[in-house]
């Protein structure tokens, strides 16, 4: 039996390698959260049904010299899985270390572009999970942009790249995944942004990020401004960078647009997302390339895993954007709902600062998908 981290899992991935995998969690588990690509067979038998009788389970499985990566929760019951099917016969198995928790963490650097006057934008995907950061560099200076909680794993970047993070940013209050944004201020000396209007109930620090605030770093300084576009909750706000790229937080994503009911507010808060989407956000240009905050598909990604797109192409091409009519789009939006994040109403206390769990209670929190779209 061979380990393989999820570093490794992540270029298989994105690699677009083949593969089959063998998921030992519950079936309810894998239906809901997998390990997602278009190039991997999956099989799942819950270790539980077949405890280490591979007879059971060996139809399911390809012949015996081909490769098969073995996944559980935690990465314990994999191994046993793994070392079952290698006493077996198979010759080239393995165990993906610390399973789907592990997995759920791991976060995939891609460089998006240079910036006008030097500088460059890096995106962090979190395969695991489709949550998507930001990285602003010029001039030895660094902006994140709604950071997960791996806070570290930021810092050891702008440390390798020889930059100072200032700024950081949330676009809104999260309530899917808990934000390493005022966490990751606090560890750097940064000045925490958050949109005032989403800060009602917010107990911790922060510099408010109001509509047209802008936001520099550099000698030569690149400029980030703020864009008020409610719908997706009541403060979300869009970031306009280099004026090349349009970080659009929660409310547009390639494939589809922001929800606007986790904080219970859909009725109310649809007619802003239709403003945002259909007025504001019309009058850019449509050369503006869109960052969302979340992807929810591998669909969505391009080929050099980057999750990005032209507005122009959006426009044209994402369903969301097609629907003129207010009565319609009000349905399309609130009858196309998801069900709502796992611990979402925690997650939102977590990310005001009222609650603070420990290590373990956060990454428990954070099992699942992301569920920010319509």
């Amino acid at each position: 039996m061979k380990r393989l981290s999820v570093e490794e899992l992540a270029k298989k991935v994105l690699n677009k390698e083949a593969t089959v995998l063998l998921d030992v969690r519950s079936t309810e588990d894998f239906q809901d959260w997998k390990v997602e690509s278009d190039h991997f067979q999956y099989v799942n038998q819950p270790f539980s049904s077949w405890n280490g009788n591979v007879d059971q389970i060996a139809s399911d499985l390809p012949s015996k010299d081909q490769e098969i990566v073995v996944i559980c929760a935690r990465g314990n019951s994999s191994q046993k899985a793994a070392k079952a099917l290698v006493e077996a016969g198979y010759e080239n198995v393995y165990s993906v270390e610390g399973g789907m928790r592990a997995w759920s963490e791991h976060l995939e650097p891609v460089k998006i572009g240079n910036l006008k006057d030097g500088g460059e934008l890096y995106q962090f995907v979190r395969l695991g999970k489709g949550c998507l950061s930001y990285v602003v560099m010029k001039d030895q200076e660094a902006i994140i942009i709604d950071p997960v909680r791996m806070t570290d794993k930021f810092i050891e970047f702008t440390n390798e790249k020889g930059v100072t993070i200032k700024h950081v940013i949330d676009s809104h209050l999260h309530a899917d995944h808990i934000s390493g944004g005022h966490e990751l201020a606090k560890k750097t000396n940064a000045t925490y942004w958050l949109p005032p209007d989403d800060a009602d109930e917010v107990v911790l620090s922060y510099e408010p990020l109001k509509n047209q605030s802008e936001i520099k770093i550099g000698d030569s300084p690149v400029t980030i401004q703020a864009v008020y576009s409610p719908g997706h909750t009541k403060g979300s706000t869009s970031l306009l960078v280099d004026e090349q790229y349009l970080l659009s937080g929660d409310i547009l994503f390639i494939e589809s647009i922001g929800r606007p009911d986790l904080a219970g507010k859909a009725d109310a808060w649809v007619n802003d997302l239709r403003i945002t989407l259909y007025e504001k956000y019309s009058d850019f240009s449509d050369d503006l390339i869109v960052l969302p905050a979340h992807y929810s598909s591998n669909h969505e990604m391009n080929e050099d895993g980057a999750v990005a797109e032209k507005l122009g192409v959006l426009y044209e091409k994402n369903k969301g954007l097609q629907v003129n009519d207010a009565e319609e789009f009000r349905r399309m939006v609130t009858e196309n709902l998801q069900p709502q994040p796992n611990d979402h109403e925690r997650i939102r206390q977590v990310n005001m600062g009222k609650e603070s769990p420990d290590q373990e209670e956060r990454r428990e929190m954070e099992i699942g998908p992301n569920r920010c779209a319509v």
